[in-house]
């Protein structure tokens, strides 16, 4: 499947006893044509067929030929279809679900920045409707793929934030669009989990912080893309500001890991930060970049740190998803950089 062969059978290996869940399950998927879509389809039927679960898979999207023409072997698969139309008012499909995975969001920076209005609309109305329809089908499992932006700008002091911090995004910025409209999204969640005047939803929260693997766009925001796009094509990697922000980078294969263990056994109205614990700077992330796919290329900064100014970080505590869940990170950066190029290489 494209060279994921490796990364599924990762993912099976490290999930015993979870699929027996989902054994004849029907799941609703939104976002499932995204980033963290492609993977929990590809997991999805990798585990369809070796356990034999008869299960199937109803993926939400606004272009289901686009999807075909792109995966073919994914779209052709017989446990996975598709229903057209848009998060925040698709027409309900028919028949029972036992579970919904709801994943669409648009990570994209310069919506956020040109139509807030427009990304809060997507993620508010498109949760409220998604979870709408949970109910509607009789899906008693729900899982909402929400993200680390909800903690607001993390103190730079703060080695990790854990599920508990209060800090929060600065509602009377525009900027924060994003952040709020998935605070809000994770407040409907844990409203309609609670709600006892209707039919039981079980609401787990994941907050995802960033990732790496195939399918991540190279031509988006997301640094570690870009650095991957430059390096392949034999670009020097130049760095505009001064690289000294921290990230963390969990790989897309433990990241199935994690949402799937998530949906089966955590805890409902609860949230779980998903993620990498070991913390990297951008100019550290593109030389690791550059160390693993092409040693030589030139790494370029542009900008200057300030003198005694802490760098910018953003790093999850995953000890509650250790503790209650028993999740960890097996594979490392250096790995999962090698093994998303290998991945591009071969398209």
């Amino acid at each position: 499947m494209l060279g994921l062969d490796a990364d599924l059978d990762h993912i099976l290996t490290h999930t015993p006893g979870l699929w027996e869940q989902f054994a004849g399950a029907s799941i609703f998927i939104t976002g499932g044509t995204g980033f963290f879509g492609h993977w929990l389809l590809a997991s999805f039927a990798a585990s369809n067929d070796r356990f034999h679960l008869n299960a199937r898979a109803v993926v939400l999207t606004r272009n289901p030929e686009k999807f075909r023409a792109g995966v073919p072997e994914l779209a052709s698969h017989p446990a996975i279809s598709f229903h057209p139309g848009d998060v925040r008012d698709f027409t309900f499909p028919s028949g029972a679900f036992t579970h919904v995975i709801h994943a669409a969001t648009p990570a994209s920076a310069a919506l956020n920045t040109a139509q807030p209005l427009e990304m809060i609309d997507m993620i508010v109305q498109g949760t409220r409707h998604t979870l709408d329809f949970a109910r509607h089908s009789g899906a008693r499992e729900f899982l909402l793929c929400s993200s680390g932006a909800v903690y607001g700008r993390q103190p730079p002091e703060l080695d990790r934030v854990a599920e508990d911090y209060n800090g929060a995004p600065d509602c009377l910025d525009p900027h924060f669009a994003y952040a709020e409209g998935k605070r809000m999204a994770e407040l409907l969640c844990a409203t309609y989990a609670r709600d006892t005047a209707a039919a039981p939803l079980a609401a787990k929260i994941a907050r995802c912080y960033a990732f790496i693997g195939p399918y991540l766009p190279l031509d988006a925001h997301f640094a570690a893309g870009n650095f991957l796009r430059d390096t392949l094509a034999g670009r020097p990697i130049v760095i505009q500001g001064d690289g000294t922000p921290c990230r963390s980078y969990l790989y897309a294969a433990d990241l199935m890991i994690w949402l799937w263990t998530i949906l089966a056994k955590g805890q409902s109205g609860r949230a779980y930060n998903v993620g990498s614990e070991t913390a990297v700077s951008i100019r550290d992330l593109a030389q690791a970049t550059v160390d693993a796919i092409a040693p030589g290329t030139p790494v370029e900064i542009k900008g200057t740190p300030v003198p005694g100014r802490l760098p910018e970080r953003y790093v999850p505590s995953t000890d509650r998803a250790r503790a209650e869940l028993q999740l960890q990170e097996y594979i490392d950066l250096s790995d999962a950089i090698r093994r998303t190029a290998a991945w591009h290489r071969a398209r």
